[in-house]
């Protein structure tokens, strides 16, 4: 692109020493500029200055104008995904360290990622509870012989049987039942159908962890039944993998419908094929979070009893108490 080099005014962008592709970049100041394009283009200059790579140079490498990158790098281009993931490769670095996600903030973060890049999910989880042991959050708790804890908490989607078993596992066990749906009601003054429609969702799972901090807290023994979605959210669920010795409860997507239908919520068969479909997608988007789980119960392979029993054995075997 030609340019013409403009004495006055002494800043115009045709005279910037990288070309005059910054024409638009510079744009229109009385127009106010998104933060997070501007924070964006922030760090893709800092990238291009610490690859030390011209603007040229990376918008060849990317296969985008000059004048697209440039809007980039001044807050005004809003690229699309397959854009930035050009410009990403071409300076050599994550999607995510351009976009700014935390893990690629400092130095350290970006060290500590590339360590646990690519290894494996057993690698990892020593990981997590080895720096859980060394930050003080008790992430090593029934880790090489220490004493698991007495919180039993029970995790699985509704309709799983966490309220029934996990009320029969407290009498067996002499500890208090603690439903946490019902302490996030007492926070908040109102059912979770209302935090959700009036607050939103950010708003329940603040009170969600909340609930947890506090159950935590209080009980030193106790049994937890969970919100299905608690795996949800990554600081409550650590929380929870912290402080409780966790238990999945399982059940086949039919199992589940079929529960959630005899506790009386009859929304699902107002579309019950879109209803299992969405069951199943949310069955399957947490499974990996719920076999985190220290414990797993099927509770569609047994009777009521028969679950109670593989139930009452596996946690009172794990927590060292007779049988």
């Amino acid at each position: 692109m030609s340019s013409t080099i403009v004495h006055s005014p002494p800043l115009t962008p045709s005279a910037n020493p990288e070309g005059g592709a910054v024409a638009a970049a510079e744009g229109d100041d009385r127009e106010e500029k998104n933060p997070f394009l501007v924070a964006l283009g922030e760090r893709v200059r800092a990238l291009r200055a610490r690859r030390g790579m011209t603007r040229k140079a990376v918008a060849l490498a990317a296969d985008v104008s000059e004048r697209h990158l440039a809007n980039l790098e001044y807050g005004v281009g809003n690229a699309s995904i397959l854009i930035l993931l050009q410009v990403a490769q071409a300076l050599q670095c994550s999607l995510a360290e351009l976009i700014g996600d935390v893990t690629t903030s400092s130095p350290e973060w970006l060290l500590i990622r590339e360590l646990l890049e690519h290894r494996d999910e057993a690698t990892l989880h020593r990981v997590r509870v080895a720096v859980g042991e060394m930050l003080g959050t008790g992430g090593a708790h029934g880790q090489g012989g220490a004493q698991r804890s007495a919180r039993v908490a029970l995790i699985g989607l509704r309709g799983a049987g966490k309220s029934t078993l996990g009320q029969m596992l407290a009498d067996d066990l002499g500890f208090p039942f603690v439903e946490l749906s019902r302490e996030i009601e007492q926070f908040a003054g109102c059912s979770i159908a209302e935090i959700q429609a009036l607050y939103g969702q950010n708003a329940y799972r603040r009170y969600e962890r909340r609930a947890l901090e506090e159950a935590i807290q209080i009980y030193p023994e106790a049994v937890i039944a969970t919100p299905g979605g608690i795996v949800s959210d990554p600081a409550t669920f650590n929380l929870l993998l912290a402080h409780c010795t966790t238990v999945w409860l399982q059940a086949s997507p039919e199992d589940h419908m079929k529960r959630v239908v005899a506790q009386g919520d009859l929304r699902p068969m107002a579309a019950s094929r879109e209803a299992m479909d969405d069951l199943r997608g949310i069955l399957a988007g947490r499974e990996a979070f719920y076999s985190k789980a220290d414990l797993r119960v099927d509770t569609s392979a047994q009777s009521l009893a028969g679950a109670f029993d593989a139930l009452r054995r596996a946690v009172r075997q794990l927590l060292q108490l007779p049988l």
